[in-house]
């Protein structure tokens, strides 16, 4: 097991916070959102491309007999669905630094030290999630393993300076980039939603592009849509 498969998890420190960020400044709570959290009285709507996704994975059943989650980076929101697509929950996200779809080859054998603000990317793709073993005994949901990225509440040992409670309740999804890698959800979500559904038997995490096109990323969203173009 590595290094850094061994403490990110755990630790999740962030790059150096912004301007605006820094301790003792308050959270962009009145800022108009740019790249926005599209947020309605209950939580975050789906964009245009989560809508897309959801519905391909609905009518292929790409999900097989697993529940999912679909994570929409541009807007820093998360949307849980169980093995039959319906709709479980949704929230906000905190998610990787650096604005990028592809992990850094060999990252998950880095030091945290040894991980420049560049590397910090949550990955995009369809990934198998399980649940597995991290720093200190904790268990957390493995989004990728090998590059050492997971699906957990923000880590009790993460710096106050880093406002990650704010940064998540923040109107603006613009300052919600502040983990090495992983995805950072809601307590009350993670516990009363994500792990019942995720902790026998695992199931998919649908990670949407920042720069990549939506069909490179999930390229049997193309074979979905000549389908249904053809069925019309």
């Amino acid at each position: 097991m590595t290094k850094a498969v061994l403490a990110l998890a755990g630790l999740l420190l962030a790059a150096p916070l912004p301007a605006q960020a820094k301790a003792g400044a308050p959270p962009p709570e009145s800022k108009a959102p740019q790249s926005g959290k599209l947020e309605t009285d209950d939580g975050p709507r789906r964009s245009a491309a989560v809508k897309r996704v959801a519905a391909w994975i609905a009518s292929s059943k790409d999900n097989g007999s697993l529940p999912y989650i679909i994570v929409d980076k541009k807007n820093a929101s998360l949307f849980l669905f169980d093995a039959k697509g319906k709709a479980i929950g949704k929230a906000p996200v905190l998610i990787g630094v650096a604005v990028g779809d592809d992990a850094t080859p060999g990252i998950g054998s880095k030091n945290l030290a040894e991980i420049g603000p560049a590397e910090k990317t949550t990955p995009a793709g369809r990934f198998l999630a399980k649940y597995g073993s991290a720093a200190g005994g904790q268990r957390v949901l493995w989004v990728d393993y090998a590059t050492s990225v997971a699906l957990h509440p923000i880590p009790p040992g993460a710096s106050k300076k880093e406002r990650r409670r704010q940064r998540m309740l923040s109107r603006t999804s613009d300052d919600n980039r502040i983990t090495f890698g992983c995805i950072n959800v809601p307590k009350a979500l993670y516990r009363k939603s994500v792990r019942p559904l995720f902790r026998k038997k695992g199931g998919y995490v649908y990670v949407l592009p920042d720069t990549k096109p939506l069909e490179v990323v999930f390229p049997r969203l193309r074979v979905h849509a000549l389908t249904s173009d053809h069925q019309r």
